[in-house]
């Protein structure tokens, strides 16, 4: 008898006694044979990791790439259930006061939400729930989160708008909803959920949903009107106010242009109790026609006047370019010998990818090259800065000079010049890249090749124009290029170029400004806020998508240089059809930026970005500027007010100016409206 016919065997007539193992397959494995095993089983997927390990004429590489992409796929998810889980915890930390760690998990989440509810939580997670506390007890409970019901009208429309799925066995009625049952609705929806025939009397008379103690929806809101209405700061931190004065008072030849007319001013502010004035000295004025000379003698009256007045002052170093407006203000341009070495050498001033330069301020690609009459971008920084306090220096010993803003970009702003009108940029536009100078490109080109990814040193080709929304362009759409390998890489390396050129100037402006407080200006691009990529924002220089916090590393490194962060608070509502055309989200990027600063123990001050406030958009501002439930008390340490027009013509909203003066002083008590 032949032995390799009698001992054939047919795989689909052998019952599998192990249904999660398979049969070899004689196709798949060729030195195979029933000779010498013929009924020799493997591990289900034996057959796929062979193939794999066959390479692509085994159809290997196509397996590859889909682990290769699946792994991504699996990365973003992630990060997506990470940006949401981040959202939550900052939503408790804002609209619910819960004092949760920098780095919370789940389990710190759920032991906040049962200690306020009235459990006990040991360390090693040992719930329970003791006999009810003495009356005493309670109102130390209830001090120990203040304000908890009256946060702002939309932590109560988010919170009443809420939805809860169909299934779910609990039912909440809107009367009985508060920011203190929602620890309860967790705990009740849950064991209803896992053992509804089973649930013990405790969790139904332990549940605060129906005590006494809880503070019903209606009261909420009316709590929450009575804090807009009432408007009683009284009792709030001190805040001194700051009015910056117009660009128009000093002329081209850095000549005072009406010093009566700035006297009457003056003493109108005084009368209102302004604790001090603000003054840009412009690069563009005082150092305007030959390198190194300087000419002082506008501002030296100026500040003079200011003197007579007893008023503080904070001067801004102003190195940026100022447009004209509507107010009819002039063009200050950068000095003139600058635009002369621009004419032979264009690459000094940011470049977009079609090329057009941009003359608001210097690239910050020269800033360690020569290329200036011998100078670098930042000796020609410090140079002015060190002359101004040369100049001035009496006035920094008398202490009439309070603090020194040093401009860090386009307005004086740490940011790109990526919104420039001039360009075309309309709001809400996501404006573009400026990294097309060669001395930028020089920059990318070795951070390219550091990386060992030579072919990266280019700029996105798919990020759009300057008025594109995010979803026109496939760097900026939802899963676009920007969460790429490329993508990350180079907003990194731009953002970093930012973070280094603040590094380099502020080191340099602590030794020309020592012992005196420094300030940086931080913008606020709040439109496309709400769209994964924050498209502005990374335009703009901050890496902030939503999978990514882009203030931390700005913030860490101006922690080093002690300095303060002045943010361009703006103070606005957006209406329901901002928010859904531009995506703009102006009270969620404040709270991220105001915490992460006051996490790392910067001080903050503000300034408004709107040129007069009405009554709410003050209340909105005075709110952020000194949050009422905040346990650690933290506040603005200035802030400063843009007038309306320019000061000679004598335009300022006084009424207006008033009010918020007094709110921020802590001196308002009584009715918003009155």
């Amino acid at each position: 008898m032949n032995i390799t016919t009698t001992n054939t065997i047919n795989a689909n007539h052998i019952p599998n006694p192990n249904p999660n193992q398979d049969l070899i397959d004689p196709q798949v494995d060729p030195t195979y044979t029933t000779e010498t095993q013929p009924q020799t089983r493997r591990p289900r997927g034996f057959a796929a990791t062979a193939a794999a390990a066959m390479g692509p004429t085994g159809g290997g590489g196509k397996a590859r790439k889909e682990r290769e992409k699946e792994k991504e796929r699996t990365k973003l998810r992630e990060r997506h259930r990470r940006a949401i889980t981040s959202r939550m915890l900052a939503g408790l930390r804002q609209y619910g006061n819960f004092p949760l760690p920098a780095r919370a998990d789940m389990n710190d989440v759920l032991a906040a939400l049962a200690r306020e509810a009235g459990w006990t939580v040991e360390p090693d997670g040992t719930t329970y729930r003791q006999s009810t506390p003495p009356p005493d007890q309670q109102q130390q409970q209830l001090a120990a989160f203040p304000g908890r019901s009256v946060e702002s009208p939309k932590s109560v429309a988010n919170l009443k708008n809420c939805s809860i799925h169909p299934s779910s066995v609990l039912r909440i009625d809107d009367n009985s909803m508060s920011p203190g049952s929602i620890d309860s609705v967790v705990i009740a929806a849950a064991n209803d959920s896992s053992n509804a025939n089973t649930r013990t009397d405790n969790y139904v008379t332990g549940s605060p949903i129906n005590s006494v103690d809880c503070l019903e929806a209606d009261q909420l809101i009316q709590d929450v009107h009575s804090g807009e209405q009432g408007g009683d700061f009284s009792d709030t931190p001190y805040v001194p106010v700051y009015v910056l004065l117009a660009t128009s008072a000093i002329n081209a030849f850095c000549q005072l242009v009406d010093p009566e007319g700035v006297r009457r001013e003056l003493s109108l502010m005084k009368s209102l109790n302004i604790d001090g004035v603000v003054v840009s000295c412009w690069w563009g004025i005082a150092e305007a026609w030959n390198p190194q000379k300087y000419v002082w003698s506008g501002y030296r009256e100026l500040f003079n006047i200011i003197r007579e007045f007893e008023l503080k002052l904070q001067v801004v170093m102003a190195f940026h370019e100022y447009g004209v407006n509507d107010s009819g203000d002039v063009l200050i341009s950068l000095p003139q010998w600058i635009l002369e070495i621009g004419k032979s050498n264009p690459d000094i001033f940011f470049t977009d990818r079609e090329g057009r330069r941009n003359t608001e301020c210097l690239s910050w690609g020269i800033d360690k090259e020569r290329i200036l009459n011998g100078r670098t971008g930042i000796e020609v920084y410090f140079d002015f800065m060190r002359s101004f306090r040369t100049e001035f220096d009496d006035l920094f010993l008398e202490g009439l000079i309070s603090a020194i803003e040093i401009g860090l970009g386009a307005s004086g702003e740490l940011r790109y010049p990526c919104f420039s009108e001039r360009m075309g940029w309309r709001y809400p536009g996501i404006g573009e890249f400026q990294c097309y100078d060669k001395y930028l490109q020089q920059n990318l080109r070795k951070a390219a090749k550091l990386r060992g990814h030579s072919f990266w040193a280019r700029g996105p080709d798919n990020a759009g124009q300057y008025n594109s929304r995010p979803h026109e362009t496939g760097f900026f759409c939802e899963r676009g290029d920007y969460d790429s390998y490329y993508g990350r890489f180079f907003l990194h390396w731009y953002s970093q170029s930012l973070i280094d050129h603040a590094d380099n100037v502020l080191s340099l402006a602590s030794l020309a400004f020592e012992e005196t407080k420094i300030v940086v200006k931080v913008p606020a691009v709040y439109w496309w806020y709400r769209a994964a990529s924050h498209a502005a924002e990374l335009t703009a220089g901050y890496y902030n998508p939503t999978n990514q916090d882009g203030y931390s590393p700005v913030f860490e490194v101006l922690k080093e240089h002690l300095v303060t962060i002045k943010f361009v608070c703006s103070g606005l509502q957006v209406s329901s059809h901002e928010s859904d055309e531009a995506l703009a989200d102006p009270e969620c990027l404040s709270w991220q930026v105001l915490n992460s600063a006051w996490d790392r123990g910067l001080s903050v001050s503000g300034e408004n970005m709107l040129s007069c406030y009405d009554r709410e958009g003050c209340m909105r501002v005075v709110e952020m500027a000194k949050p009422r439930n905040d346990p650690d008390r933290r506040h603005f340490s200035f802030f400063v007010y843009q007038q309306p027009s320019p000061i000679m013509q004598g335009t300022i909203c006084f009424s207006d100016l008033d009010y918020f003066t007094k709110c921020m002083h802590g001196d308002m008590p009584g009715d918003l409206e009155t």
